[in-house]
C-alpha cells in the first residue's frame, strides 16, 4: 500500500482533509487536475462554525488576519445611498460562540493558508483518469502514475470525475432562469468599506464586494452571455449610471448557472465523496465552501482511525439535504441579502440521534472558560477528549461534537468503538470560570 488516503481535488474541502490527516500522521497525497491553484474568489464567506474548525486545525489566526467580519451592505440609485444595513446586526461574540458573524475572505486566500499549514506539496497537473477498488484498497491512475491507497476521497467539485466513475446519481435540477455573471475585478471609484449594490429588480441587479486583503472586487450581476471585460464594463456603467466607477481589468470571470443537486450516496466501498462532488446549491447564504470544509472535518478522523466510516454518510447527508433547501429558499425569496437567520451560521447543526433538553450527544460542544482553561483550547488536537467538568464528564469527538455524556455512557461508547479509546485523552476542566 503506497498511502492511506488519496485526495482528489485541492479546493477547501480537499485541503482541509489533508491538514487534518497531516496532524494525525496519516500518509496521504493530494492531487489536482488543474496545472496551478485556482485564482478566483468563487466562495468568499466563512461561517462561524468553519472558523471554529480552523481554530482546532491551528490556522484561525491567519484566517482572521486575512478577512473581515464587519462589512455593511449599501444599496444605491446612481450615486445616492438609499439604504445601508448589516446582515448580522446584533450578533456579537459570546463565551460559548466566539465567532458570531460570517467572515468575508476570498476562497483563494483560504486555500493558500491551508496549503501553507502542511509541508507536503499539492500535486497539480495530475488528473485522475481511472480507479478500481477491492476489499483492501483502491488502485488509481493519476497523471499516468499508478497509486495504491486504502481509501480515495473525491473532493473534485461539481463536475466530479470520481462521482461519475462510481456511477453515483447526482439528483436535482438546473434552474436555467437563475444565471449570474461573476468575476474578480480591479475597480476604481468605490470605497472598500461596504458591499455595494444597484438595481431595483432581479434583472438589473449588480453587486460589487471588496475582497479583503486584495485590491479586487467580486463582481456579481444578473445576466447571461459569454463573460468578457467589455461586457462587465458595460454592466457596471449601465447599472450604476456612474462614469467614475471604472473597471480596469479582471483576474477571473465566469457564468454561474444555479444547480441544486446532491448524491444519493456519500460512500461506495473505499471511495468517498465530499464538498461540491457530493452537493451543489445556490450561493445564497455563503454555505458551499463551509459545508465542504465540514464534510472533510467529519471524515478526517474516521479515515485516520479507520472507524465509524459508515457514519460519514449518515451524518453528512441530512446536512446536505437541509443545505439545499435552505439556500434555495434564500435565493428565491427575492431578498437574498436581508438579515440572515442563525441557521446560516452552521452553529446549530447537530448529529443527534435522539431528542432531549440541553446538551446532548451529537451536539456541537460549546466554547467557554473553565478552571482548566478555554474549552476550545483544551479540545484542540486530533484526539477524543473527556472533559471532566464540574457537572460530570463529557466525551467530545475530534470534530468537536459530543460523543457521550456521563461515565457509563462514555464507557459504553468506548466499548462499542474500542479504537477510539486508543486516540483519547482526559482533561480536568473543572468548574466554569
Amino acid at each position: 500500500m503506497d498511502i492511506q488516503v488519496l485526495i482528489i481535488g485541492a479546493g477547501p474541502t480537499g485541503l482541509t482533509l489533508a491538514l487534518d490527516l497531516h496532524r494525525r500522521g496519516v500518509p496521504f497525497r493530494v492531487v489536482d487536475a488543474s496545472p496551478a491553484p485556482f485564482a478566483g474568489s468563487r466562495g468568499k464567506g466563512l461561517q462561524p462554525r468553519s472558523l471554529e474548525v480552523f481554530h482546532d486545525l491551528g490556522v484561525v489566526d491567519e484566517v482572521l488576519a486575512s478577512g473581515r467580519l464587519d462589512m455593511t451592505m449599501r444599496a444605491y440609485q446612481g450615486r445616492e445611498v438609499v439604504r445601508e444595513w448589516d446582515v448580522h446586526e446584533g450578533r456579537h461574540p459570546t463565551a460559548e460562540r466566539p465567532y458570531a458573524r460570517t467572515m468575508l475572505i476570498p476562497q483563494f486566500r483560504v486555500e493558500q493558508i491551508l496549503r501553507g499549514a502542511f509541508p507536503q506539496p499539492v500535486e497539480y497537473g495530475k488528473p485522475l483518469t481511472s480507479f478500481t477498488q477491492d476489499d483492501s484498497g483502491v488502485t488509481a491512475v493519476v497523471g499516468g502514475e499508478t497509486v495504491r491507497a486504502k481509501y480515495l476521497v473525491g473532493c473534485d467539485g461539481g463536475k466530479s470525475f470520481v462521482r461519475k466513475e462510481l456511477g453515483v446519481s447526482f439528483v436535482g435540477e438546473t434552474h436555467e432562469d437563475q444565471r449570474m455573471l461573476v468575476g474578480d475585478l480591479r475597480i476604481s471609484g468605490l470605497g472598500r468599506d461596504h458591499w455595494h449594490q444597484w438595481g431595483a429588480s432581479r434583472e438589473s441587479w449588480l453587486a460589487l464586494c471588496p475582497l479583503p486583503g486584495t485590491d479586487l472586487f467580486q463582481f456579481q450581476a444578473a445576466g447571461d452571455g459569454e463573460p468578457s471585460l467589455e461586457l462587465y464594463r458595460e454592466i457596471v456603467r449601465d447599472r450604476t449610471g456612474l462614469d467614475d466607477v471604472v473597471v480596469h481589468d479582471a483576474t477571473w470571470m465566469s457564468l454561474y448557472r444555479m444547480n441544486v443537486r446532491m448524491v444519493d450516496r456519500f460512500r461506495v466501498g473505499r471511495v468517498f465523496l465530499a464538498g461540491d462532488a457530493a452537493h451543489v446549491h445556490s450561493p445564497a447564504g455563503a454555505q458551499g465552501m463551509n459545508t465542504g470544509i465540514q464534510d472533510a472535518y467529519n471524515l478526517g478522523w474516521k479515515l485516520g482511525m479507520e472507524t465509524l466510516l459508515d457514519t460519514y454518510e449518515a451524518e453528512r447527508k441530512p446536512v446536505a439535504e437541509w443545505l439545499l433547501g435552505m439556500t434555495t429558499r434564500i435565493m428565491t425569496s427575492g431578498h437574498p441579502f436581508e438579515k440572515r437567520g442563525d441557521e446560516t451560521l452552521q452553529l446549530s447543526l447537530s448529529y443527534r440521534t435522539a431528542d432531549g433538553e440541553g446538551l446532548q450527544p451529537g451536539d456541537r460542544m460549546p466554547d467557554g472558560t473553565t478552571a482548566g482553561g478555554r474549552i476550545f483550547d483544551l479540545l484542540r488536537g486530533p484526539d477524543f477528549v473527556t472533559l471532566d467538568l464540574a457537572g460530570g464528564p463529557v466525551l467530545v469527538r475530534p470534530d468537536g461534537y459530543v460523543a457521550a455524556i456521563g461515565r457509563s455512557a462514555i464507557d459504553a461508547y468506548f466499548g462499542a468503538h474500542p479504537v477510539t479509546q486508543l486516540h483519547h485523552r482526559r482533561v480536568a476542566a473543572g468548574a466554569a470560570a
